[in-house]
């Protein structure tokens, strides 16, 4: 008899102990699910709130079999794990969601954008090449943002050549060359499906970027577009979740093109930067609804309770050390603003260390709050 995922003998697995393994697990105990973890670092987020931690490498053959042998069902946190225990694990009747093979494609940009041109999924030109060499040999394609197909995370293997001149900070290994897009916005829907099938999207957000570190510094919701391009990006998302036939939760980030058009950028198989905001500003959050996703439960209602920002906490550029916050008190001073701290004891210039959601009445009042709590809350050592 297979046990409810609420039983008291259910283990949900984690691959990842970071900061959104951290906020499923405060998810996981409204409905009293058992959650571990699995990290390298022995103080990570998750080290001291999951019901189990264990300290290793999930890219690990070894340590992700030996973390996995006794759970229900595995899901990921962070996508750069080791995908050959995953697909073991799997044969032996434990449940892996996102599978092992989807993930597989997602590890490697290069796949990915294979995957979306077979399945008629609009994304921008690409090439895929092998090295530098190839690279010089492609100069005709510039300007273009270079991907190193493997290892990528939070903007890193990420290179902006737009000329020449650039060429010198090129990556000389396997790599996607895709062609810069003229877009209007930068959008994101994350959208989930559970093993019955059942599918729902969170509304379009549009991110604002930190052109210096390359990831996401500030969200927005509703995003500021049309109906007509809403339900353009909405079913964009919801026909690549299907095409990947995933389970769990799927965020697709998205170039609106000036001709308005939507292309799939990239995608993340888990809960996101993107859907941070969901935790107060949504019926359901992202992470109620990974749950409900993996676990085959019903999915929760979407619906934006109220407009929303998200301001990302990242570490002040030339500080690296023992963390410390200032103009805390004075942001929770600010109405309708709600901090995150992720328990992270060391900051570093860029490192994502909580995030701030801040809700009001429209877009426009949310705006202006996420800036001064931008400018007022401030990540040093």
């Amino acid at each position: 008899m297979q046990k409810e995922p609420y039983s008291v003998n259910f283990k949900l697995g984690v691959l990842g102990g970071g900061q959104l393994g951290r906020m499923l697990i405060q998810e996981a105990i409204n409905l009293d699910i058992h959650v571990a973890c699995l990290d390298p670092n022995d103080n990570a987020p998750c080290s001291e709130i999951a019901n189990w931690f264990a300290h290793g490498d999930f890219n690990d053959y070894d340590a992700v079999m030996h973390f996995g042998r006794n759970k229900d069902v595995i899901t990921v946190e962070i996508e750069h794990v080791n995908i050959q225990a995953l697909k073991e694990l799997q044969k032996k009747g434990i449940k892996v969601f996102p599978q092992p093979e989807i993930l597989e494609i997602i590890q490697d940009k290069g796949l990915q954008k294979e995957f979306y041109t077979k399945n008629n999924i609009p994304t921008a030109p690409y090439k895929l090449i092998e090295n530098k060499d190839e690279l010089m040999q492609n100069q005709d394609l510039l300007p273009v943002a270079q991907k190193l197909r493997k290892g990528g995370y939070d903007g890193k293997g990420v290179s902006i050549l737009k000329s020449e001149t650039d060429l010198i900070k090129a990556f000389d290994a396997p790599s996607v060359l895709e062609s810069f897009v003229p877009f209007e916005k930068e959008l994101a829907v994350i959208v989930a499906r559970n093993e019955n099938g059942e599918i729902s999207s969170f509304p379009t957000v549009e991110l604002d970027f930190n052109p210096e570190a390359n990831l996401v510094e500030m969200l927005f919701a509703p995003a500021n577009i049309s109906s007509g391009i809403e339900e353009k990006a909405r079913k964009v998302a919801e026909r690549t979740i299907e095409a990947f036939d995933l389970v769990g939760l799927l965020a697709v980030e998205l170039f609106l093109t000036k001709e308005g058009e939507i292309l799939v950028n990239e995608v993340a198989p888990r809960p996101h930067n993107s859907g941070h905001h969901t935790i107060e500003a949504n019926i359901t959050s992202q992470y109620g609804q990974h749950l409900r996703s993996i676990l085959n439960l019903p999915l929760g209602d979407t619906g934006l309770i109220q407009a929303a920002a998200m301001v990302n906490l990242l570490g002040e550029d030339g500080f690296t050390g023992p963390v410390k916050y200032e103009g805390l008190n004075e942001c929770l001073a600010l109405p309708g603003v709600y901090v995150h701290i992720y328990g992270k004891a060391e900051t570093k210039p860029f490192r994502k260390m909580g995030h701030v959601t801040v809700t009001g009445r429209d877009v426009e009042e949310v705006r202006k709050l996420a800036h001064k709590v931008k400018e007022t809350l401030k990540v040093k050592a």
